[in-house]
């Protein structure tokens, strides 16, 4: 089986994690204090880790004082965990279109959804694509919203000769098992407002101020005060050992990302059944390779065929506004979104595929293309 996405771990990654076992100090300490180091580094500016992507959206909004009665932009065309961590602050993700040129949340849409509960936009770098991000920013200064970026499948793209999180308001990472970059679990907030990181801080460790410090020598508070609301949202050193592994090697997965995107790009450009997402892998490193299959194709159908010929796919992702925990029914009705949903199909994207495993992935979906409609 050709697998749609996997963790993809060398020696170093072991190593690291097995000296951290050695030492018997498995919580926060010295290795996330690195790893925050070496992402600060990166990105040119001030990241704070947590245990994992969603964590990393819930205490940015925390810390922007976002919470109930409040709304917050954001596309419908993303995965859950956007939608939950509004939800977790009380405040209400407000399902937007999304542009179909781009994947990103469509603006002339979400303006028409403002409303003076208004108070943020969370754009979503959907595959690793930012769309138009200077717009999403000009419209967030118009109307005095703050942004979260939701970069989970972003980290390494890059926008105008910048890497995303290197500029802008905040911005939000996964470090998941298949992710760009992967700890196996973990997260981070990334920002110039002192203020908002100070409260992430705090808020990861259940609130306990100032609680940083003493971790990151091994030791931990006694005598402490909790003025807000936290969570027990830290990232421990294992993750953070297998982080600091994987950023020494990233610009190996940037250059195997990009030239897969562009390798399925070669061979699916001409095929009638298939529309690409026009992203510039060259800028973008993709989390995952995403087509639109045309309307008489059954996905569904599709999917099983190619499974029994060796190849997984998914579907990226479900839209919120359908799951029945976040409907408004025909209240919020989004006809881009929902006949854009069921056309698309993720193809294998990880740095363990092969050339070879490329064509195969190919050649089976013409094959089953081919023999494929809606009945």
């Amino acid at each position: 089986m050709i697998r749609l996405s996997k963790s993809c771990l060398g020696n170093k990654e072991k190593e690291a994690v097995a000296d951290v076992l050695d030492r018997e100090y498995l919580g926060m300490g010295k290795e996330v204090e690195q790893f925050e180091i070496a992402l600060t580094k990166y990105l040119g500016r001030s990241a704070v880790c947590v245990s994992n992507g969603t964590a990393a959206l819930h205490l940015a909004l925390q810390g922007l004082d976002i919470g109930y009665g409040d709304e917050v932009l954001v596309q419908s065309l993303t995965y859950v965990a956007s939608f939950q961590a509004i939800s977790a602050t009380g405040a209400k993700p407000i399902a937007c279109e999304i542009d179909p040129a781009t994947f990103a949340i469509d603006l002339k849409d979400a303006e028409r959804r403002i409303t003076k509960r208004t108070k943020a936009i969370m754009p979503v770098h959907y595959t690793g694509s930012v769309g138009a991000l200077g717009e999403i920013y000009k419209f967030a200064e118009k109307y005095k919203l703050r942004v979260i970026e939701d970069a989970a499948h972003a980290f390494g793209s890059e926008y105008k000769g910048k890497r995303v999180g290197s500029f802008g308001d905040v911005a939000c990472f996964s470090f998941d098992g298949i992710k760009n970059l992967t700890c196996g679990e973990g997260g981070c907030v990334v920002s110039e407002d002192k203020k908002l990181l100070s409260i992430v801080r705090d808020a990861r460790l259940l609130g306990v101020e100032k609680d940083t410090e003493k971790r990151y020598v091994g030791e931990r508070s006694w005598e402490f005060d909790v003025t807000s609301q936290g969570w027990r949202y830290h990232m421990s050193n294992i993750m953070a050992a297998i982080g600091n592994e994987q950023l020494k090697n990233f610009q190996n997965v940037v250059d195997k990302r990009q030239h897969i995107a562009k390798q399925y790009d070669g061979y699916l450009s001409c095929n009638k059944s298939i529309s690409l997402i026009n992203n510039n892998y060259d800028l973008v490193v993709p989390h995952i390779y995403v087509i639109l299959l045309s309307e008489e194709i059954d996905r569904d159908r599709l999917r099983k065929e190619m499974a029994d010929f060796g190849v997984q796919t998914g579907i990226h992702w479900k839209p919120n506004h359908l799951l029945t925990f976040y409907s408004l029914g025909k209240k919020n009705e989004l006809p881009v979104t929902e006949s854009l949903f069921p056309r698309l199909l993720t193809l294998p994207l990880h740095t363990d595929l092969t050339e070879n495993d490329v064509q195969t992935v190919c050649s089976t979906l013409f094959n089953q293309l081919s023999q494929n409609t809606r009945k």
